[in-house]
């Protein structure tokens, strides 16, 4: 499959009634951390950013309560089946796009790069599943055991699990008998299913005692913390000053390059597409496309913070680190960090701007351009 092009629908299955993890109301709809669990399963797909549209799948008697939620547009409902499969089915009847990502509720704790594994793995492959390979010893028996189990190239199944939407829709609608998990179905099919990693913490709620372990995965903050790195050099040549960090340093020389050279601001652009797995200015705004000849290097800058931000991440801290001889930084540093502020939107004490030397050695060492490091940091919750 092409990577290209595919909207992605999160079929999850929430009908079911959840009678062995006890309580007064099935398991989805248990208060887990403060919200139902159907609430924080339902989050960490709308929050994902590769997902087009969510199917919930779901019980007649479950209309108010899924009222209350106050879903959002791109949220369609369904009505489950008397069994899962069918449940499955009439989600995957109401799901658009390419490809389908079939979830159990009960799976509050999925996480990000599982989701993303899935969809990448999928549009790679036509399918693909999160499992983890079994490690421990297996037994056979029922109050002693009577044998053992060979281990050997078996898995634990996870979901979500990815597949083309009009083949696992029609895999569903062929299936003769009851299948363990929708690989069965898709396999039955003919369709070759990819594993990708799970993860331990994406347990599924089943009994009683697995609600607390959900409790404290969902009350422990789940971050995504992210670090980038930039490296970028400019040359000398004509000119009376030069650009670092968004402001003009007066120099008896410029510094040399397809925009406004400014090697401060190119360096921690790319520390920021570095923390998001973006490449680097090049890719971005090649040097080849003379729009971008003499243009401002803020304006790379605020591509990298709003890419940065519309996938979910907040820009905690920029370290950058100048070296050259000459000019002088230190007399500027307050200046070029009070600047950075203003074009990064965060606080003064997370910007740090410094310079050194390299002991008159090297190319910035004989004068003949400035060097740049930057450390970005990115955080999501």
């Amino acid at each position: 499959m092409s990577n290209a092009g595919h909207t992605v629908t999160a079929i999850i299955v929430a009908a079911g009634r959840g009678l062995r993890a006890g309580g007064d109301v099935p398991k989805q709809w248990q208060a887990v951390a403060g919200k139902p669990v159907l609430a924080w399963t339902l989050n960490r797909f709308l929050n994902h950013p590769e997902i087009t549209n969510i199917v919930l799948v779901t019980h007649p008697d479950d209309a108010a309560r899924l009222a209350a939620l106050n879903l959002p547009g791109r949220v369609t409902t369904t009505h489950g089946g008397d069994t899962r499969a069918a449940s499955v089915l009439n989600g995957l009847a109401a799901a658009m796009g390419d490809i389908a990502l079939i979830h159990d509720v009960a799976r509050p704790c999925v996480t990000d790069q599982i989701i993303s594994d899935v969809i990448h793995a999928t549009r790679d492959t036509g399918a693909a599943a999160p499992a983890l390979q079994v490690t421990d010893a297996l037994w056979q028996g029922d109050t002693h055991v009577t044998g053992t189990q060979d281990r050997s190239g078996l898995y634990r199944a996870q979901t979500p699990q990815g597949f083309v939407l009009a083949k696992i829709l029609k895999a569903h609608q062929q299936f003769q008998g009851v299948a363990a998990d929708d690989v069965e179905v898709a396999r039955a099919a003919g369709t070759t299913v990819k594993i990708v990693p799970g993860d331990e913490n994406n347990l599924k709620i089943t009994t009683a005692n697995d609600f607390a372990r959900a409790q404290t995965l969902l009350e422990a903050p789940m971050i995504d913390v992210r670090t980038g790195n930039g490296f970028d050099v400019h040359r000398f040549g004509e000119g009376d000053h030069v650009m670092l960090c968004g402001v003009a340093i007066p120099h008896d020389r410029g510094l040399q390059g397809h925009s406004d050279a400014d090697v401060g601001l190119h360096t921690i652009t790319d520390a920021i597409y570095g923390a998001l797995g973006e490449g680097d200015i090049g890719q971005h705004f090649p040097p080849s496309d003379p729009q971008w000849k003499g243009a401002e290097s803020h304006i790379f800058l605020t591509h990298a913070v709003q890419l940065a931000k519309s996938k979910g991440f907040t820009l905690t801290h920029v370290d950058c680190t100048l070296i050259c001889e000459h000019p002088k930084i230190g007399p500027h540093t307050s200046t070029l960090r009070a600047k950075l502020q203003t074009l990064l939107g965060i606080d003064l004490d997370r910007i740090s701007v410094k310079a050194t030397t390299s002991e008159r050695l090297g190319f910035t060492g004989r004068g003949e351009g400035i060097a740049c490091m930057a450390t970005a940091t990115l955080v999501k919750p």
